[in-house]
């Protein structure tokens, strides 16, 4: 799940390096960590911007066309990307007008992916289903939307900033919520944990008031499905079965973990390499934010159903006012870039309406997206992680590919606004995504989640993080209006909000609207901290290394050592201290790294090893304030020399960097929920 899910702080697993590119955005990943995810590109060229005249007529959107050009698409991107098999369904005035499976649903039998039949986990799509679910009851007069969310609970969530959530800010992911990676997957039934047992227990803290700002959460979509279960009185999964899956004739969907047998000899493999063996497949925690699975053909109906007001043949899931209602604009940072409706993403481009929503796993990766006023849709499901997360820009380049061709616009003209060398100039910086820990022991991933904003000389911006994690070639920016920038030669846009002189955030279409980015605090920001925690390890490491060495060469050459008494058993102190906080940092950024492949490891097994890294903090901390002593004796001791002087400053200052950055990351947290 973007997670960032990361689904999300998302978050695919493929090697360590593109792994640590999730890690920095965000899924958790997803993050996500975890992209986590959702990474449809979108936008709409704002009134201002004048289009150049399109050069040729697009092609009729027809089965035979979209069928010619998917066939010499994806083939070809599956086979590059290693991935093993893919379903792509198009909808279009209220039928299918195109689906099929592209590859393997098991490699090694050869069972080939079935729009009909095949399954696949659809992970953060899940949540469609849940504010689906969410809007049903608001039609029937059993929620409001802006009712404080303690009336439909059996407990209680404490206000933020004196004001209470709501389920509108749930659906547009602005509730405040701090992201929560802990048991939000699982690797069997055994593991998995009751929804009302999850919500009371994985309640994350709020970091921002209620409504302000735009920040992705599972645990808020798992909420909402909570509140589904306890004023339907059905449990969230038969919900979901009776009120859509049996109306829309959906016989191969299910959120239930693990899936029924007849459902579950019908579900892909998931691979990380479509060449490599199969992979696990995840169970997810909440339920109504991820454990979606379904078929292609599936997946159409549901399509079919939103974009016909709320019905599909003689069923009617919602009223035309509630899809409707339901599809428009609901949130937005900025007003021209797009942001979130209720539970969809807005994915506008080229002009057209657009929303949408991805979902990610580790090795399952899917997106769909919907064109209300154009009666269009289109989803793709792909059960492979693949090389290099190569499932990122095949589902970006299926959209903007599938939009660019039937419903195109030419590209803006680009005249840089007057201002662009000053406003360049003042967004340049560090920032970091709203989709973070901050109370937790995730706040470890701001150190490395942080994404530079350059400017150049005539004002044109560069963000490099941004085109690596969304696998695009490196691009400019040019300011059109006031802190509005266009991409040269392409039609995503970024906005800043700016107050009294300074940028709050940025946001862009680039991506879906799951955060915005912030400045980075000083004391967090990555043009210090990194070559001072560089500089320091350097220092502890060298001090750990020459303990045993400088000990082992004495006794060869047998020469004894000249401290003795208090002096020596400081320097053993000052050593062993050092020792401690390296194995703290290796262990640390180890943990993280691992987590961020594989976060079914973010549970309780995990507790014991992370109080073990926090023991090793501790004595750090302590043996720093020994290390602190031991300077002033060396200072004032007219034997040392001056080596040994500079030797004991440095290793206190590079102490002092890690003990900063322990406390910055809340490294010693009481708790152990993250």
């Amino acid at each position: 799940m973007v997670c960032c899910e990361m689904d999300t702080l998302g978050l695919a697993k493929i090697k360590c390096g593109v792994r640590l590119r999730r890690l920095r955005f965000g899924i958790l990943s997803c993050l996500a960590l975890g992209l986590a995810a959702m990474l449809s590109l979108g936008t709409s060229a704002p009134p201002s911007v004048q289009l150049l005249e399109s050069a040729a007529p697009a092609p009729a959107l027809t089965a035979e066309d979209v069928g010619a050009w998917l066939d010499g698409f994806l083939p070809y991107a599956l086979h590059k990307g290693d991935i093993a098999g893919a379903v792509v369904v198009i909808v279009k005035d209220d039928k299918v007008l195109f689906e099929k499976g592209y590859g393997y649903a098991d490699v090694a039998s050869q069972r080939p992916v079935s729009p009909d039949a095949t399954l696949f986990r659809l992970a953060s799509i899940s949540k469609l289903f849940t504010w689906t679910a969410v809007m049903q009851l608001v039609q029937a007069g059993a929620l409001d939307l802006d009712a404080d969310l303690n009336r439909y609970l059996d407990f209680k969530l404490p206000p933020s900033d004196g004001k209470a959530i709501t389920l509108r800010e749930l659906m547009t992911h602005t509730a405040g919520f701090e992201e929560h990676l802990k048991n939000l997957f699982a690797l069997s039934e055994a593991s998995l944990i009751p929804l009302d047992t999850y919500e009371r227990e994985e309640m994350p803290a709020r970091i921002f008031p209620p409504g302000q700002v735009l920040a992705y959460s599972n645990y808020g979509a798992g909420l909402a499905g909570y509140i589904v279960q306890r004023v339907s009185g059905e449990p969230f999964e038969q919900y979901v079965e009776r009120h859509i899956f049996v109306p829309l004739g959906m016989a191969h969907a299910s959120f239930r973990q693990p899936l029924p047998a007849p459902l579950d000899a019908d579900m892909s493999s998931s691979y990380e390499l479509g060449s490599g063996p199969p992979r696990h497949l995840e169970f997810s925690n909440p339920p109504p934010a991820g454990a979606l699975s379904a078929s292609g053909s599936d997946i159409a109906r549901f399509m079919i159903a939103h974009l016909n007001e709320g019905r599909l043949g003689d069923a009617q899931i919602l009223s035309p006012a509630t899809t409707q209602w339901m599809h428009a604009s609901a949130y937005r940072t900025s007003p021209e870039i797009n942001g979130m409706a209720l539970g969809f993403f807005e994915t506008n481009r080229n002009g057209h309406r657009a929303i949408g929503h991805g979902g990610d796993l580790t090795f399952f990766h899917s997106d769909l997206n919907l064109l209300p006023d154009d009666h269009t849709g289109i989803f793709i499901a792909l059960n492979s992680a693949g090389a290099a997360a190569a499932n990122v820009p095949i589902r970006l380049q299926l959209y903007r590919g599938f939009m660019d061709r039937y419903f195109p616009a030419p590209l803006p003209d680009l005249p840089r606004w007057r201002n662009a060398e000053l406003d360049g100039r003042l967004v340049a910086g560090s920032y970091e995504i709203s989709r973070r820990g901050e109370t937790t022991l995730l706040a470890a991933q701001r150190l490395a989640e942080q994404l530079q904003v350059r400017t150049l000389a005539n004002g044109d911006l560069t963000l490099p993080l941004l085109d690596s994690l969304t696998g695009s070639p490196h691009r400019t920016w040019r300011e059109i209006a006031p802190f509005l920038w266009q991409e040269i030669g392409g039609k995503a846009r970024i906005a800043a909000v700016v107050k009294d002189g300074r940028v709050e955030a940025l946001t862009t279409d680039a991506v879906p609207a799951f955060a915005v980015l912030q400045p980075v605090p000083w004391r967090l920001r990555q043009s210090w901290l990194a070559p001072a925690l560089g500089g320091a390890v350097a220092v502890l490491a060298l001090t750990a290394l020459f303990w045993p060495v400088g000990a082992l060469v004495r006794r060869w050459y047998r020469v004894p050592s000249r401290l003795k008494g208090s002096a020596a058993a400081l320097h053993r102190v000052v050593r062993a201290t050092a020792l401690a906080d390296l194995l703290f940092l290796i262990g640390w950024a180890a943990t993280l790294i691992l987590v961020t492949l594989d976060l079914t490891r973010a549970n309780a097994q995990l507790d014991s090893w992370l109080r073990a890294l926090q023991l090793l903090g501790v004595l750090g901390l302590l043996g720093g304030i020994v290390c602190l002593g031991n300077l002033f004796f060396v200072l004032k001791d007219d034997q040392r020399g001056g080596l040994a002087k500079l030797s004991s400053l440095l290793i206190v200052v590079a102490i002092g960097v890690v003990t900063w950055v322990e406390f910055v990351v809340n490294a010693f947290s009481p708790s152990l929920s993250y």
